[in-house]
């Protein structure tokens, strides 16, 4: 079952980090920054709620 999480929780990093990337190529800077720190949150927080 934590092979399963940590595919999902990686899936859903990096298509995150994919449109974080997009928007930067977009010069919209801010948002790209909120969605890096998003996916930031995405990396830690399962450690402290579900592993």
């Amino acid at each position: 079952m934590k092979i399963f999480i940590y595919v999902s929780l990686f899936l859903i990093i990096v298509y995150t980090m994919g449109f974080g990337v997009s928007m930067w190529k977009e010069k919209q800077k801010m948002g790209a920054l909120a969605i890096f720190f998003l996916s930031l949150c995405l990396i830690i927080l399962p450690f402290f709620s579900i592993l």
